[in-house]
């Protein structure tokens, strides 16, 4: 038997072969305990603003507990070393962040609103209409959560995520001490190379003396007294005291009025990190004087004061001042001039050596 078809359109739901399960329908609603019993709600409500309103309390402790409770204190609980000021803060600041949470889950399961919604699916770009109506939805959402009538609640959750940021930024101290000018010049900015400290070998710890270096020779080198240091001070100095120290014939290379006796018979020193991002550069050209970086090609001429002369970096290699010691070995007149390294934010380059400066 054939079926005919009229030409007003059965319903989606009819047709047996888009839905050949029937539809149940949706079931029977039944009020929550909290919208059956106005006592229920208003515990709901309160619960709600007490979880939030913990929140502050806990972040507080938070901050107090960084500053006031010494890092490095231990407690022994149940034979295990508790280290206690991350304990606490953990405690403390997970705890906050749990509580908005709990918070805002207890709010919409008990107090936004219970009522059931069904629709059919519909295509995925939404209609003029729709859109236009997306406002009015949002406005009865608000409605449906309440925020008009429990203002307090919404004040709470508002107190609660504004101040849950408060621990966040507090740790930021462990970051590093702030950089002003002068904690600059007392860190990153400064190295152990001083007048009189020796120039030694870095893989045999030798000094160097002059008279041995050859032309067209290059040598690895580091402080003296870079291995008097231990732990981190040692790796953090380490990270910027390293130079290549370099022979070449003094009338093949150019030095400015203002270095003129930063060199001893050629022999000249330069900070072995790249003032690219910071890479070890030891790939040198004798013929050319150049010194070339292995990370991103980056070229210095170390007959003409290190100056860029290929690549990203935008600053010439920093030269150490050498001189001899009584014994005839190499040491520093002084510090760097410059810091070491590649650029960073504050970094004050008026003072880096650029081409033809005297």
């Amino acid at each position: 038997m054939s079926h005919h078809h009229s030409t007003d359109l059965a319903p989606i739901e009819d047709d047996p072969q888009l839905h050949p399960v029937p539809n149940p329908g949706m079931e029977e609603h039944v009020d929550r305990y909290s919208d059956a019993d106005a006592a229920a709600g208003k515990r709901a409500y309160q619960q709600v603003v007490a979880l939030f309103g913990l929140v502050p309390i806990l972040a507080i402790a938070f901050v107090v507990i960084y500053f006031a409770v010494p890092k490095d204190t231990e407690a022994n609980i149940l034979g295990v070393n508790w280290h206690v000021h991350s304990t606490l803060l953990g405690l403390t600041g997970g705890l906050a962040t749990l509580l908005i949470g709990v918070g805002a889950i207890h709010w919409a399961r008990q107090l936004m609103n219970d009522t059931e919604i069904a629709e059919e699916r519909h295509a995925a770009a939404s209609t003029e209409e729709e859109r236009a109506g997306f406002v009015t939805v949002l406005n009865q959402g608000i409605n449906d959560a309440g925020v008009s009538r429990r203002k307090m609640m919404v004040a709470s959750m508002g107190g609660a995520l504004g101040i849950i940021a408060v621990p966040a930024l507090v740790t930021l101290a462990d970051l590093g001490p702030w950089p002003t000018a002068a904690v600059r010049r007392e860190t990153i900015e400064k190295t152990i190379w001083a007048d009189g400290v020796r120039v030694v070998n870095d893989a045999n710890r030798l000094p160097i003396k002059a008279s041995d270096l050859e032309i067209g020779q290059l040598v690895n080198a580091e402080p003296e007294n870079l291995w008097d240091l231990h732990g981190k001070d040692y790796m953090n100095m380490k990270s910027k005291t390293p130079l290549v120290v370099v022979r070449m014939d003094p009338n093949s290379i150019k030095v400015p009025d203002s270095r003129s006796d930063w060199h001893v018979g050629g022999i000249l020193a330069y900070s072995k990190i790249c003032t690219h991002v910071g890479c070890p550069i030891s790939l040198w050209e004798q013929q050319t004087h150049h010194l070339l970086c292995p990370c991103h090609q980056s070229t210095f001429d170390l007959g003409n004061s290190g100056v860029v002369v290929f690549g990203p970096a935008a600053r010439a290699l920093p030269q150490l001042p050498l001189k001899l010691d009584a014994e005839g070995y190499l040491v520093a007149q002084s510090d760097f001039t410059v810091p070491v390294g590649p650029s960073y934010f504050e970094r004050d380059s008026r003072n880096d050596y650029k081409d033809g400066d005297e």
